[in-house]
């Protein structure tokens, strides 16, 4: 893989993630930060759920958009931040099941820009099945911190 820009990614993006208060509004948590790689993890409650009683796509796609910019996340310096300038995604099954998993990595780092993807699985009865896959363009912001 690449160099290490940041030693200490592994606290900021908790740091960054423990900050939005959409993961915190949906239940989510992020068990997993690597380099170039994150999960993002949400329960199945009534709260975020559509009308057939299924996730709702909206937090599908808040999942797997946060857990492949995270993943972009560790790859950058500490004195850049990182944002989302567009994503594409499939929902490929519906998501039912007690929890959702969103798997976030890196596909190409760059300097400006890095591609990133996420798969989303829906967890039933300890059974993995895929329900959305998402492409993503990240923009490193050199220099600018988070709020």
């Amino acid at each position: 893989m690449h160099d290490i820009a940041n030693p200490d990614f592994v606290r900021d993006v908790a740091a960054s993630f423990d900050k939005q208060s959409a993961m915190t509004l949906i239940h989510a948590t992020m068990p997993v930060i690597e380099h170039g790689r994150t999960e993002i993890h949400v329960p199945h409650w009534d709260g975020i759920e559509q009308q057939h009683g299924f996730v709702h796509g909206g937090v599908v796609g808040m999942i797997a958009d946060s857990s492949a910019g995270y993943a972009a996340m560790t790859m950058v310096p500490a004195s850049a931040s990182v944002l989302t300038v567009e994503y594409k995604m499939n929902l490929v099954a519906p998501a039912d099941g007690e929890k959702l998993i969103a798997r976030g990595q890196v596909v190409r780092p760059g300097r400006t820009l890095i591609v990133t993807k996420a798969e989303v699985f829906a967890v039933k009865e300890d059974r993995e099945v895929l329900c959305a896959l998402m492409q993503q363009t990240i923009m490193v912001m050199h220099g600018k911190a988070e709020k």
